[in-house]
């Protein structure tokens, strides 16, 4: 991202990571950025900005800890687990430096492991809770058997939404960096961008990122492409690792009815099935997932405030927030869709 111009000035992300070496040898990280917006963090601060200005402080710069426009859990606080909270707490205390070096507000831990968050809380830093839709595989042998585990209804309407793509003469090809070829990128590169240009405002990504992707990391891309009448018309992209498959964007140039479940979603279960990998994470927000086999999961964060003023109050706000979330997680589970055992 940094190399191809994904981040930096022009889009509020300026790199600052942290690293701790011994003897001439890497033993600890943290991916950092000073943030002059709150664009692509997924773990929303609004009220909190809204909150300084009235009180006539500045909330940036602030530091976050987290990748760049991906709301999925992973290691932030990196070292070896033998030596986890003795290096965990070098880089927490070279961040707290860093804050005062540069007058920031904050620091902002996103979607740090479980470990890391526990660390951080002992640290006094305060703790949001937020959710996510995710798919678990049950240890399914193809997707009829995870539709069968659905209630009659959601099952019959997601095999009419696919039904619809098929209808329509659409072809859908799944693609890893090895396989996708180089017109496979460009078209990608334009659904991504089209979608940016009419709805989110500015694409971030860009065809060098796509492509130097597919080739430093082929095995862990899944770019799932739509072909109709010997044209490509949309597309979706997403990670895997060994156990998860996280959904990240999708555009499009021709709307088909259901396509984009079918591109987003169900192409990412049955290729969770076919290879054996135990999550889907597909993004933040979105409660149509649940009708679609995913069901609400707590995600968390870590956050440090420079300024004793607004502590207490947004401690209050954290744990309302706490408090709303857990309830809004009981409510959607009441609406899962699979059958009862």
């Amino acid at each position: 991202m940094e190399k191809h111009g994904c981040v930096g000035d022009q889009f509020g992300w300026l790199p600052l990571h942290i690293s701790v070496h011994e003897n001439g040898r890497l033993i600890g990280a943290m991916p950092l950025y000073e943030k002059t917006n709150s664009y692509g963090e997924f773990v929303f601060d609004h009220a909190w900005e809204g909150a300084y200005e009235r009180n006539g402080l500045n909330y940036y710069p602030k530091l976050v800890s987290a990748i760049p426009y991906t709301p999925a859990t992973g290691q932030r606080l990196l070292t070896t687990k033998s030596r986890f909270t003795e290096i965990a707490a070098v880089l927490t205390q070279t961040a707290l430096q860093l804050t005062k070096e540069i007058n920031a507000s904050s620091i902002h831990c996103l979607f740090p492991e479980a470990q890391e968050i526990n660390f951080l809380a002992q640290q006094q830093w305060l703790i949001r809770h937020d959710a996510q839709f995710h798919w678990h595989n049950r240890n399914y042998q193809s997707f009829e058997e995870f539709l069968n585990c659905l209630n009659p209804k959601k099952r019959k309407n997601i095999r009419q939404e696919r039904r619809k793509v098929n209808e329509a003469g659409v072809n859908l090809r799944v693609l890893d960096g090895h396989s996708a070829k180089k017109k496979d990128w460009q078209d990608w590169s334009l659904f991504y961008k089209k979608t940016f240009d009419e709805k989110w405002g500015v694409a971030t990504f860009n065809h060098d990122f796509f492509s130097a992707i597919a080739k430093q990391l082929p095995e862990q891309i899944v770019l799932v492409l739509a072909d109709l009448d010997d044209r490509c018309i949309a597309g979706s992209l997403m990670y895997r690792s060994d156990t998860t498959l996280y959904g990240r964007h999708w555009g499009c140039i021709d709307n088909i009815n259901s396509l984009h479940f079918e591109a987003c979603y169900y192409q990412g279960i049955e290729y969770c099935i076919k290879n054996e990998i135990k999550t889907f994470e597909p993004g933040a927000q979105g409660e149509h997932k649940i009708a679609r086999g995913f069901l609400p999961t707590l995600t968390r964060s870590a956050h440090w405030l420079a300024d004793d003023q607004l502590r207490v109050p947004i401690e209050n706000f954290i744990e309302h927030e706490k408090a709303a979330v857990s309830g809004y997680i009981k409510q959607l589970q009441s609406s899962s869709p699979y059958k009862t055992r």
